[in-house]
């Protein structure tokens, strides 16, 4: 082989390994195709999960506390037992008056001696009627034994009334003592988690004292929506939602409740949501992202919103960078319509937007799942 032809080939080799070098030097572009489909209109707003309340459970009546089953974090049911105070005397109570309310029973049984002090009267008016009509009574002493009659009736109707009375006072008194008693159990009027525990067993409370503050299991989902977008809500639109706790993860819902009313301090309103998710995500406190859907459109050219630069997006054509000015139409919390600028088909890059420029060279990337 002649010195010639040794060197031309070093010379292709040369060649070949700058391009090789070149291709490799070259910065991989992560692209996304403009897919023609259905475009969602959607208002953005902020989130935040809520607990439906916070619930500060009071006592009613006081006394010592006998048993508590109050522990932090601890979950409890609607109507189930907090704490228990002491019975005794109000046992004691319930006790003297159930005894006061059957003797009452067992003396109107028994019966009243002006009972038979009636019967003897009206019996001695009887005889001395019959006299009247044989001549041998005064008209006088039959009207003075009536009135005797009368007056005893009366006594004894008195009699009736105070055993009634009596009767009732007790069976009020029964019922107030024994509600008392039944307060003495405190019990959860929600279900939730004990947030807060302010009484242990043997402390004496007082009537309305708090004994806990219990978290309520139900979550509220409350949005924040801008005054320009609000007038196009309503009950019942489809909404998309991201947790920043959750990472991308999207969660359907909708839209349950509209308060009329914008925060005075940032003039947002806000908007009650549902959510198709494990209540157990929904922690009170964790913030997010959402889109309610107000519109739509089909067949539109829809890409990445992350491929957006402010109007601008990098279309990449035969592997050079090309920077476009686009139109955009409807936009949702992960993608947007496009207008002008782009067509189906076009390969636009979607991360690390900041690194290139227009005619810039680059290796395209699928973006990864």
């Amino acid at each position: 082989m002649s010195f010639k032809l040794k060197v031309a080939g070093i010379l292709v080799l040369v060649a070949v390994a700058t391009w090789l070098g070149v291709q490799m030097m070259r910065p991989e572009a992560v692209v996304a195709v403009a897919k023609r489909e259905r475009a969602i209109n959607a208002v953005p707003g902020s989130i935040t999960v809520l607990a439906e309340r916070a619930l500060q459970v009071k006592s009613d009546v006081g006394g010592r506390v006998l048993e508590s089953k109050l522990d932090l974090s601890a979950k409890v049911v609607a109507g189930g037992v907090l704490i228990e105070l002491d019975q005794t005397d109000v046992a004691l109570q319930i006790e003297q008056l159930e005894h006061d309310h059957d003797a009452i029973h067992r003396r109107i049984k028994v019966g009243s001696a002006t009972e038979y002090e009636l019967q003897n009267a009206q019996d001695q008016l009887a005889t001395f009627e019959m006299q009247l009509r044989q001549g041998t009574m005064t008209s006088v002493d039959v009207e003075k034994q009536n009135r005797l009659v009368k007056q005893i009736e009366q006594k004894l109707e008195l009699e009736r009334i105070a055993n009634d009375q009596a009767l009732a006072r007790i069976e009020t008194d029964l019922k107030v003592v024994r509600r008392k008693r039944d307060l003495m159990t405190v019990r959860s009027p929600v279900e939730g988690v004990v947030s807060a525990v302010f009484v242990k067993p043997g402390d004496l409370i007082t009537p309305g004292e708090p004994v806990a503050t219990i978290i309520a299991a139900n979550r509220v989902i409350e949005a924040k929506i801008s005054e320009e977008n609000f007038s196009g809500l309503r009950i019942g639109q489809h909404a998309t939602m991201r947790f920043l706790s959750y990472g991308p993860v999207l969660y359907p819902g909708r839209v349950e409740k509209i308060l009329p009313a914008a925060d005075p301090l940032t003039q947002r309103y806000m908007v009650h949501l549902s959510a198709e998710v494990d209540p157990t995500l929904l922690v009170p406190g964790i913030t997010g992202e959402v889109n309610i859907v107000v519109d739509a459109r089909d067949k539109a050219i829809v890409i990445p919103r992350r491929a957006l630069l402010g109007r601008n997006v990098f279309v990449v054509n035969r592997g050079r960078v090309e920077l476009r000015t686009v139109e955009v139409g409807f936009a949702s919390l992960n993608a947007v319509e496009i207008l002008r600028g782009v067509n189906e088909g076009d390969l636009v890059i979607v991360e690390d937007l900041d690194r290139f420029r227009s005619g810039d060279r680059v290796s395209i990337v699928a973006p990864k799942s």
